[in-house]
């Protein structure tokens, strides 16, 4: 069974405040990319990235595709080997060992078509009108804030992402294309800590749990 990491990377940093592509934004003294890439190696049996034009070198860095879902099928049509596809994206560094091999386990013992990691949700959640107004508290015990790493089998990511660009652009995650496809997909619990690195006090906080992380490895 072949394991590969598929790694979208094409992310702008503009948000960041950055002048280069966040994936290559150094973090605690390494490219944010290569603390993803590094992870994945140590469990897939190969990991390409999907990176912005200029960035690419073949075969493992293939250029990305205009939304992160298509970046992933970008990164997938380079892997046609793959029997699983472990979806991770650049911008959450914080990734474990550990959290791959928990989400491949299940996958490989469950009957499902992906497996997600995610965490919790502990924040009072409500859902609001156009104007403001509070519609319903939502029963949080219920609720899980996804993240990456998504693992699944990848005959039915593939058939997920044969879709027109416009619904690629619209899916926030690559599990709910599969879900949408008539796949199932289950839940694996993470840490808060696998954060998002979204604006610059991310990067911060990202960076100072790296740097407190280093001796104990990942």
């Amino acid at each position: 069974m072949s394991v590969v990491g598929i790694v979208p990377a094409g992310g702008s940093g503009e948000r960041l405040g950055v002048d280069r592509p966040k994936a290559f934004v150094v973090l605690a003294g390494r490219p944010m990319l290569d603390w993803s890439v590094q992870v994945l190696a140590s469990v897939c049996d190969r990991v390409v990235v999907a990176v912005p034009a200029g960035h690419e070198e073949p075969p493992d860095r293939v250029i990305g595709g205009a939304s992160r879902s298509a970046s992933v099928r970008a990164g997938l049509v380079a892997a046609p080997e793959a029997d699983v596809a472990v979806v991770h994206d650049a911008a959450r560094p914080l990734i474990t060992r550990d959290l791959v091999e928990r989400c491949l386990a299940a996958l490989r013992e469950g009957e499902t078509d992906g497996v997600i990691a995610a965490a919790p949700v502990t924040d009072t959640i409500k859902q609001a009108d156009g104007s403001g107004r509070v519609v319903r508290t939502l029963d949080r015990s219920t609720l899980w804030a996804v993240q990456t790493p998504q693992v699944f089998r990848a005959g039915a990511l593939r058939r997920a992402l044969e879709v027109d660009e416009a619904t690629l652009a619209r899916a926030t995650d690559d599990a709910s294309l599969v879900e949408a496809a008539g796949g199932t997909v289950a839940v694996v619990q993470s840490s808060p800590e696998n954060l998002k690195v979204t604006t610059p006090l991310d990067l911060r906080l990202a960076e100072t749990l790296l740097e407190l992380r280093a001796p104990q490895g990942v």
